[in-house]
């Protein structure tokens, strides 16, 4: 048998059969549109057990992109690392250069990575995309968003199933149940040496302190957080179907105007007020959308976004602003 096939059929015994059985049973639960999933896969050990869990469970359904920011001299040699994995597993992988504009460094590195993943999909015609966001992962995200007042979607975290930022393209992420530990286990496993992110130790990230933080703090569990976050996600699509009800129930078009007429709850009137607003092509931040709400509620107008809005006898009207159009 050549080198690389011993390899791989080494990396396979060295995973556990329950393991790849429960990935299997995660994955199956959000990604059911078959053709071949494409893996994000960093170098760290998220990504790289996502990888071996992968191949494990779908080993002919996979493919593989590593995206090289050029902001470390490191990224390269990480690429390349992920790339002779996915050559000894026998995966195809493609390493994807990119530059990231000037501004918030993460919001501008995600952007351009997240875009460069997209035209990836499509040359290569891949179903969905799958990331190695984890329960931990998720623990930090709603602590964070808790520290800046977030409100049910917000709390609701990371989700199993999105889309690929700016497009239509299903992004999964089938590993928000395992936690950070059983992944680092399951590359030590499989004798893989996963990337050391420096920048997953700077503390000048607010990511960063809250992961330290929850580590010091042994009676924050992350997995309970993460379940919170389900729930929420939970409470989340209740809410939105409600909103869909009222908006179908009292919102109506009369020439260039919305008028809406609430009935519902607070949560419920914030969500189709959004949806105006969206309407009108322009979403504002939803602690603004509450004031308008406040300010409507006391029978008073105001405007934001480009959208006048005022109340009269019960109902809610909107208009673009002078000069603008719908």
């Amino acid at each position: 048998m050549p080198l690389r096939l011993q390899r791989s059929a080494a990396i396979d015994r060295a995973l556990d059969p329950e393991l790849t059985n429960r990935f299997r049973s995660d994955l199956e639960r959000i990604w059911k549109a078959g053709g071949k999933l494409g893996l994000a896969v960093s170098g760290g050990p998220d990504s790289m057990a996502l990888l071996l869990l992968a191949h494990g469970a779908i080993p002919d359904a996979i493919e593989v992109a590593t995206v090289d920011h050029g902001l470390r001299s490191e990224a390269a040699g990480e690429a390349e690392m992920v790339a002779d994995l996915c050559a000894e597993l026998g995966v195809e992988h493609r390493i994807l250069t990119v530059e990231v504009a000037e501004g918030n460094l993460q919001d501008e590195a995600r952007k351009a990575r997240y875009h460069a993943l997209a035209g990836w999909m499509v040359e290569r015609g891949l179903s969905a995309l799958a990331t190695g966001h984890h329960a931990d992962d998720q623990a930090e995200t709603v602590l964070m968003r808790m520290n800046r007042g977030s409100g049910v979607a917000g709390l609701a975290g990371i989700r199993s199933i999105g889309r690929v930022l700016d497009t239509d393209l299903p992004l999964v992420r089938p590993l928000l149940d395992w936690r950070r530990s059983e992944l680092a286990e399951i590359c030590q496993a499989a004798g893989v040496t996963p990337a050391a992110d420096p920048s997953n130790q700077d503390d000048g990230f607010d990511r960063v302190r809250i992961r330290k933080a929850l580590q010091d703090a042994e009676w924050i569990d992350a997995g309970s957080l993460a379940a919170s976050a389900r729930h929420m996600a939970d409470a989340d699509e209740a809410l939105n179907w409600a909103a869909d009800t009222e908006w179908q129930d009292c919102v109506e078009r009369s020439a260039e105007t919305l008028i809406y007429r609430p009935v519902a709850p607070y949560a419920i009137r914030l969500r189709v007020i959004a949806r105006i607003f969206a309407s009108f092509g322009t979403t504002p931040r939803g602690g603004s959308v509450a004031r308008l709400m406040d300010a409507l509620e006391r029978g008073k107008g105001a405007s934001l976004g480009g959208v006048v809005a005022t109340a009269r006898r019960g109902l809610w009207n909107f208009r673009a602003e002078e000069g603008r159009k719908s």
